[in-house]
């Protein structure tokens, strides 16, 4: 029974380091929020804008699937 009361006294000792752990990291990240959030307003960063060319999307759909059709039948034979 000794055994038992030990492993209980060291389960209840980890959990309850874990669950510390946990609660500390929980509003130590809640706090590190809001000072970021106050020092972005003060140093906002630059914000670049990225220009991005449109794609072309082949029009002619009938034309790939025509190719795909040829691919196939070389495949086969």
């Amino acid at each position: 029974m000794n055994n038992f009361e030990n492993g209980l006294a060291l389960l209840l000792i980890g959990m309850g380091t874990v669950l510390a752990f946990l609660t500390v990291l929980i509003f130590a990240m809640g706090i590190m929020s809001k000072i970021v959030g106050w020092l972005n307003k003060i140093f906002p960063e630059a914000v670049e804008e990225v220009k991005s060319t449109a794609k072309k999307v082949a029009s002619n759909v009938d034309e790939a699937i025509a190719v795909a059709i040829a691919a196939i039948m070389a495949k086969r034979s």
